[in-house]
């Protein structure tokens, strides 16, 4: 079958979790002998094609015209889609919340939304109301899907609550590659904390900095690595990393590193030296991180938030705390530090539930019975 996602951020390109998902599904497809596309708008002078690792990735440059974005993106990506239709008839059209409002339909194609948490879960999750515009473009990319799958029950069952979408939404997590997040002989560097995703509130980066002057009252050599692209935040009228350290304890300075972005296949080794992981997200949809960190047989202290007891059983293959509470985080930090067998414990049974829930392999052949399931629905 022929699939084409819809994706702005494809890797290498700035990326968080909707990247690193395509990316990792697309060439797994492609392994399976089946033909896959990414399309997406990029900050590129002019429209770039290109095989990597066998998918053919389209870059198109992103539109500079004020107010009217969605329009001249619209016009320009069904153009696009009409291209790839005739040299390869596309079975399926997939990508996040928004992308189908105004999108002209391939009436031989049947077009997926995969809920990854759109515009209406999180304002609604993160106690703010919907713009009026984009929630108004989501409805309208809703009503024109075909099918729907989610990345956890808990963005399933919310959005169908807000947007009343009717119809089968099939569950299917994120999936992880193990081989490449895969424990490692490699000794860890005790008190070494990893964080990982987009540095920005939700992220909830600034809450474990709070907590890192009661972490080192307990363990005065921890050390947190900060792994992540920043993000600039409007309402501060500057970049989040340059927030974070202005509001910093002194005292911690030393002993907190902002590394950036990095290269997906450089993380596991950076991963492998940390004592543990840590993500006390506001909110989230089915975090690949987290998943990453399991992966990799850490110890990962996660929101209780959301999907988190989807993810992880409190005590049993990792540890939950209250993202808004640096004491909760804190404590949970400590507690995972200061028992090395708990730690191995909990590690050892977080990559298990990997292998057997989120490995490539399982999910692979998920995604493959829901695309069959959409196509037979079509035909």
């Amino acid at each position: 079958m022929h699939i084409c996602y819809l994706c702005d951020e494809y890797p290498p390109s700035p990326h968080g979790g909707v990247g690193s998902f395509v990316r990792t599904i697309a060439m797994e497809l492609v392994r399976r002998g089946h033909l896959v596309s990414v399309v997406g708008f990029y900050d590129v002078r002019e429209k770039t094609e290109c095989q990597e690792m066998g998918v053919r990735v389209i870059r198109l440059p992103r539109s500079k015209t004020p107010f009217a974005n969605i329009w001249v993106h619209r016009f320009v990506l069904a153009q696009e889609l009409k291209k790839l239709n005739q040299k390869a008839a596309l079975d399926l059209v997939e990508g996040p919340e928004l992308s189908f409002a105004f999108l002209p339909k391939l009436p031989e194609a049947g077009y997926v939304i995969r809920l990854h948490g759109g515009h209406h879960f999180f304002s609604t999750e993160l106690g703010r109301k919907p713009r009026m515009g984009r929630g108004w473009y989501e409805k309208i990319s809703f009503r024109n899907a075909d099918f729907f799958c989610a990345v956890s029950q808990y963005v399933a069952d919310k959005t169908s609550n807000l947007l009343n979408i009717h119809g089968p939404i099939e569950i299917i997590p994120n999936p992880v590659d193990t081989e490449l997040f895969s424990p490692s002989p490699t000794k860890e560097e005790q008190g070494l904390i990893a964080f990982v995703g987009t540095v920005c509130e939700k992220k909830g980066i600034r809450q474990l900095i709070q907590a890192m002057p009661l972490i080192l009252d307990v363990h005065p050599t921890a050390r947190l690595l900060v792994i992540g692209r920043d993000q600039y935040d409007k309402n501060l009228n500057k970049c989040f990393t340059e927030h974070l350290k202005q509001i910093m304890d002194s005292a911690i300075h030393s002993q907190v590193f902002f590394l950036g972005a990095v290269n997906h296949n450089e993380l596991p080794a950076l991963l492998n030296k940390a004592s543990l992981c840590v993500y006390p997200s506001h909110m989230e949809a089915m975090p690949i991180a987290w998943l990453e960190g399991m992966s990799m047989g850490k110890t990962v202290v996660a929101s209780m938030t959301g999907p988190g007891v989807e993810i992880i059983e409190d005590g049993e293959n990792g540890l939950l705390c209250n993202p808004f509470d640096p004491k909760s985080i804190a404590d949970k930090v400590n507690c995972a530090l200061s028992d090395t067998n708990l730690r191995n414990k909990l590690g050892f049974a977080a990559r298990k539930k990997v292998e057997v829930e989120y490995c490539m392999d399982v999910l692979t052949e998920k995604n493959l019975n829901f695309y069959r399931n959409c196509l037979s629905a079509i035909n």
